[in-house]
């Protein structure tokens, strides 16, 4: 398997240095500071340069949603996908007031969408009920990291610098719970959700649905990558491979919400040191995405009580990434200035 490509801590350091002679008092950017330095380790760069996001939103059902875990029926996810090709979803948008690259991958809609403007990809038809057997085969599993590990490439070799997993599939709020839970050791109580808006019945039976799964396999001793096809979705999986490829690559990644960084935790689970190549975006309003940041060991830039998916939580962060980058590589030293540095 492919690993993450080391960091470049000279060009980080180097970065460090340029911060201690800008011109303001150190550290009064606070973690603006930080991101530039960590943008220098990633590209190898003490000056890094500007980003060039790339969005690519992974779509899949979920055949947990027989056990009536969500307040949306499946067909939902290949209505969505409609609005993705017709650039109304909210991640469309975005990408638009970013003018960033924006590629919707079919990995596991059950819908018919082959006629649509997007990549097609698909596995299979989604995923099988995680609550009774396992979500995924190996080779469906493999397949689907497959998917977004390709998706990664297109993406760099198209002159991407930072990259955003966005996801769509009715469901996938149970599966990804699902797997923190396992991943992260978290309790059920914890982790699950209201997810699409279930009411307190709903909310209930989810539970349920999730304790169900976990307890389905409590006893196995699984790899990341088993984790996956047992409790997953084939959009969870793309989204891990997407990440996987990235880090290879040695390009980051922003990581969205819940699902996002369920995906995260599988991915990391394959390969441990992923998580240097990961910065997270915000936090979700969905429960349990701390413990997910947690395992992560990841702190996000913003808390806005976003939920919605898609790549949206991430993309709404780019901005703030900018001019993190601008200041690093715009402002002034010292001795540029003409101005006196700080009394010894």
């Amino acid at each position: 398997m492919n690993r993450s490509k080391p960091l470049d801590l000279s060009a980080r350091n180097a970065a460090r240095a340029r911060q201690a002679i800008l011109t303001k008092p150190p550290g009064s950017l606070g973690q603006l500071e930080e991101l530039a330095c960590r943008f220098a380790a990633w590209q190898g760069r003490a000056r890094p340069d500007v980003l060039r996001p790339a969005i690519t939103v992974f779509a899949g059902d979920h055949g947990v949603t027989a056990e009536g875990v969500s307040a949306f029926p499946s067909a939902v996810t290949t209505e969505m996908v409609r609005n993705f090709a017709n650039g109304g979803a909210a991640i469309c948008v975005l990408a638009r007031a970013l003018d960033a690259r924006l590629e919707v991958v079919d990995v596991g809609v059950a819908g018919e969408v082959s006629a649509l403007p997007i990549v097609h990809a698909k596995v299979r038809a989604g995923s099988r009920n995680l609550a009774k057997e396992t979500a995924m085969s190996a080779e469906e599993t493999e397949a689907a990291l497959e998917a977004g590990r390709a998706a990664a490439r297109r993406a760099v070799d198209e002159g991407a610098n930072l990259l955003i997993a966005g996801d769509m599939g009715i469901g996938n709020t149970t599966a990804s719970a699902a797997l923190i839970c396992r991943l992260t050791g978290a309790s059920p109580e914890l982790v699950v959700g209201r997810g699409t808006g279930i009411d307190d019945i709903g909310l209930a039976n989810k539970l349920r649905v999730v304790k169900t799964a976990l307890a389905r396999v409590a006893w196995e001793n699984l790899s990341g990558q088993d984790t996956l096809a047992e409790l997953g979705g084939l959009e969870i999986a793309a989204m891990a491979g997407f990440y996987l490829e990235g880090a290879h690559l040695g390009v980051p990644s922003l990581v969205d919400g819940f699902i996002a960084s369920a995906a995260a935790l599988c991915a990391k689970a394959i390969d441990p040191s992923l998580h240097e190549w990961l910065l997270a975006s915000h936090r979700s309003a969905e429960a349990g995405h701390d413990h997910a940041l947690a395992a992560l060991q990841l702190q996000p830039l913003v808390d806005l009580g976003m939920r919605l998916g898609e790549g949206s939580g991430a993309a709404v962060c780019v901005p703030l990434l900018q001019m993190a980058v601008r200041l690093h590589n715009e402002m002034a030293t010292f001795e540029e200035a003409g101005i006196s540095g700080k009394s010894a």
